[in-house]
């Protein structure tokens, strides 16, 4: 397969190479994949700044077409890269062919924004002038992307910055390599002006650091942490330039004493530990009502400890590897800590065998948990959920709210007033009411509150707020002869 950065319309070695394991078999290498230099990503950079009123000026029907094509081939090829992805990141093959589709659908929903891209005309309060407001490109943007959803982040960032007519430099993860060159690839065969769409692959202290810096870039859209967040934040600001991130989240997920039980368990267990918990909408704090605290906790942890955790690929695999062994020290480092800190360890928590060698864990439930412990105040990204108990839903909602952060949040009752009543005063960017915390829908705007999110939304017409700059012009339109 394709191992090279993508620059300005063609395939281009690095400056040396990594190896890219299969976390589910770690005798598996999928490739080595090349590594971006300083001066690749000068050249890319340069390019997009070139082609970029070339982009712009080819129409709203090309960029719709391109888009399409994009959209419409991983649709076609779900199931072929979806493999590739579950097989490098470790999310159980069902997940990954359901990414690559819904990334497809990212890339054919913008394409009909392409053409949907209006502005706007009003009246002067001077006589005999004319107004237009429009929408133009913000220009050359920098796409930088996490390795938990490899192929779905760059989408949504990707697409809209073409539709918008604006060029594009991606640095995807280097932990899922093999993910980013089969997006390029698709991306690269829809006919865009050479140096509209670059890739460059890199380590993220190193690679990143310059590209969000560079004072070509415009405007940066990132996914990850909150520490690489804030370090971004000072250099990116510094050259004026447009700023979107999305980073950390504490998840609650609300349990009334009034909730459907059997779904309560179900959304718990599928928020907690779907993609083996390495999601920013996970639910890793569970706010249950005392009343129905004892059988809730029962019936989760039983359902925990009935997930099939296994090889990615393996029919029946609900849950996969961790990404990496360093991410899987940082998960048993949290199970050590939460101990530490006094919380009960209900199940799970411990690394596991497999037929092959790979980063498999157990999926842990902490009980008797507060909010002041470190694990209910800081990201785990992992396979780790707790649960913390409230005698009233008022207590429940002021604990949920009790976080720097402010992703999604959920809440579990049949009470239409609860269900209202947390819509309206949880301080969160999403809001479920009887499902999951994770699930979100691909034409909304997606984002957070506090420190999990800065800058436009993502995804959705909202996405016009960050990928374009508003112009605003006067005519005075004369008088006829």
């Amino acid at each position: 397969m394709e191992t090279r950065n993508y620059i300005a319309g063609e395939w281009c070695e690095g400056e040396g190479k990594v190896a890219n394991l299969n976390p589910s078999d770690l005798s598996d290498t999928i490739g080595h994949f090349a590594q971006a230099s300083a001066a690749d990503l000068n050249r890319a950079v340069a390019a997009a700044r070139e082609t970029q009123p070339k982009w712009w000026a080819a129409g709203i029907q090309r960029r719709h077409d391109a888009l399409m094509k994009i959209g419409t081939e991983l649709m076609a090829r779900a199931a072929e890269i979806g493999a590739l992805l579950s097989r490098e990141e470790g999310k159980p093959l069902a997940e990954g062919k359901g990414e690559v589709y819904r990334a497809g659908q990212f890339f054919t929903w913008f394409a009909a924004e392409a053409l949907r891209l209006q502005g706007d005309q009003a009246e002067s309060v001077r006589p005999g002038i004319e107004i237009e407001v429009r929408r133009e490109p913000v220009g050359v943007a920098a796409i930088v992307t996490p390795w938990n959803f490899p192929v779905a982040t760059p989408a949504w960032k990707i697409a809209p910055a073409l539709a918008y007519g604006s060029a594009v430099v991606w640095k995807p993860a280097n932990l899922t390599p093999a993910s980013a060159v089969a997006l390029a690839q698709v991306i690269a065969g829809a006919g865009l002006p050479a140096g509209a769409f670059n890739m460059v692959m890199g380590a993220g202290r190193a690679l990143g650091d310059r590209l969000v810096g560079h004072p070509d870039v415009a405007a940066v859209s990132f996914t990850g942490s909150v520490e690489v967040g804030q370090a971004i934040a000072g250099r990116v600001l510094g050259n004026r330039a447009k700023l979107q991130m999305e980073m950390g989240s504490k998840n609650p997920m609300v349990i009334m004493d009034d909730c459907d039980m059997d779904l309560a368990v179900a959304h718990a267990c599928n928020a907690a530990f779907g993609g083996t918990g390495q999601k920013c909408t996970a639910a890793s704090r569970l706010i249950v009502h005392r009343k129905v605290a004892a059988e809730f906790t029962a019936r989760l942890v039983q359902a925990a400890q009935a997930l099939t955790v296994g090889h990615a690929m393996a029919e029946g695999t609900q849950i996969g590897p961790v990404v990496s062994e360093t991410q899987l020290a940082a998960n048993l480092a949290w199970i050590d800590r939460g101990r530490a800190e006094g919380a009960e360890l209900l199940t799970g928590g411990q690394r596991l065998d497999r037929p092959t060698k790979g980063h498999f864990m157990a999926p842990a439930v902490f009980g008797a948990t507060t909010n002041a412990m470190t694990m209910n105040r800081e990201e785990m990204f992992a396979p780790i959920t707790c649960i913390l108990e409230a005698d009233s839903y008022a207590e429940a909602l002021a604990i949920a709210n009790d976080s720097p952060f402010g992703l999604t949040a959920g809440i579990m009752t049949r009470s239409l007033s609860r269900a209202a009543h947390f819509r309206a005063n949880m301080r969160a960017g999403c809001v479920m009411v009887n499902l999951p915390t994770a699930g979100t829908d691909y034409h909304v705007p997606f984002g957070g509150r506090g420190i999990s999110s800065f800058g436009p939304r993502e995804q959705g017409r909202y996405a016009a707020e960050f990928f374009t700059t508003v112009k605003t012009s006067y005519m005075a339109a004369g008088v006829p002869e």
